[in-house]
């Protein structure tokens, strides 16, 4: 599955942290594209998902983050994986107008890109997300209750998917951080985002992600800075999903590509107190920390280990690889 010489990496920007690249919609996309050009490469969906657009390669691995520290941790391998049967899970408290547009939008992009989405289910009971910014400015959030989703989610895999969308009703999130259009600060759902995939993942071992929902799916003509633009020229940020999940890698505990197999990580600076970090170091995985990339975090290589590589920019890490 790794064919001899050839790297194999991670390229990993955690969700609702502020990073200044990879912290909107899709605007690390380019930088991982470039190293996706020299190995097979992990990518969160948060590096690639923009809304109607998508980052993701064919060399890209989509995974999930809670499904990426047990990769890491070596619990679960990966497995390569191609045209996923694919189960959206929808809120019940998604409006029919809105709920229209979603189903609009998977038969268009099964039209267009032959993505499988095979079922969906609507959830007995409304989810009940509620998303918030910390004076740290960090995004998070809770779920009234998120059984219910995990239930729909069930009835999917016995219908014989094997991908799991999430699509779940959230509130306007644009006063909560009125700079992000400006390509500034937080996004402010991404961080009950995390919950939301985190736990889908946990209990049922599958390739998952989510996409918020909003009852204003209105186009609004205003200019806004390109790092969030695509969240702004679409009513639903459902494609992007789809489109990674569509390849994304099944899930093993005994078979496929392991921790064992990888060649590198790649962090943003100031936000190395995580799983993937710590377990690599454990393996003496070569660790490099972007100091062009920095977010609301505070947590540095000196805190960490002086054995991550500080590198300035992605461009002069991706030399590095190169030449290695």
């Amino acid at each position: 599955m790794i064919n001899v010489n050839e790297k194999f990496g991670a390229f990993i920007v955690p969700t609702g942290i502020g990073a200044s690249i990879g912290g909107f919609a899709g605007d690390a996309s380019v930088y991982a594209g470039e190293f996706a050009k020299i190995s097979k490469l992990i990518v969160n969906p948060n590096v690639v998902n923009a809304g109607c657009f998508s980052g993701i390669k064919d060399n890209m691995f989509y995974v999930e983050g809670y499904s990426i520290d047990e990769f890491f941790k070596g619990t679960i391998n990966l497995i390569p994986s191609t045209h996923n049967k694919i189960g959206v899970v929808f809120d019940k408290a998604i409006p029919k107008d809105v709920l229209n547009v979603h189903i609009n939008t998977i038969r268009a992009v099964k039209c267009v890109y032959g993505v499988d989405v095979s079922f969906y289910e609507i959830t007995d009971e409304e989810v009940g997300v509620e998303f918030k910014m910390e004076k740290s400015g960090i995004s998070t959030g809770s779920v009234k209750n998120i059984q219910t989703m995990l239930e729909a989610a069930k009835k999917l895999l016995e219908k014989g998917c094997d991908a799991i969308a999430l699509v779940c009703l959230f509130e306007d999130p644009e006063s909560d951080n009125e700079d992000y259009s400006n390509g500034l600060g937080t996004d402010p759902v991404g961080g009950v985002e995390a919950v939301l995939s985190h736990y889908i993942s946990k209990e049922l071992k599958v390739p998952c992600a989510h996409s918020p929902a909003f009852s204003d799916y209105q186009i609004y003509p205003d200019l806004v800075d390109g790092k969030a633009a695509s969240e702004y020229i679409t009513p639903t940020f459902l494609p992007c999903i789809l489109l990674g999940l569509n390849n994304a890698p099944k899930l093993s505990v005994d078979r496929g590509i392991s921790i064992n197999n990888l060649d590198y990580l790649v962090m943003p600076y100031n936000s190395l107190g995580s799983t993937p970090v710590f377990e690599a170091l454990k393996r003496n995985i070569p660790v490099y920390a972007v100091k062009e990339n920095s977010t609301a975090l505070n947590i540095s290589p000196d805190k960490i280990s002086d054995k991550i590589i500080v590198v300035e920019t992605y461009k002069d890490c991706l030399e590095i690889l190169k030449s290695n």
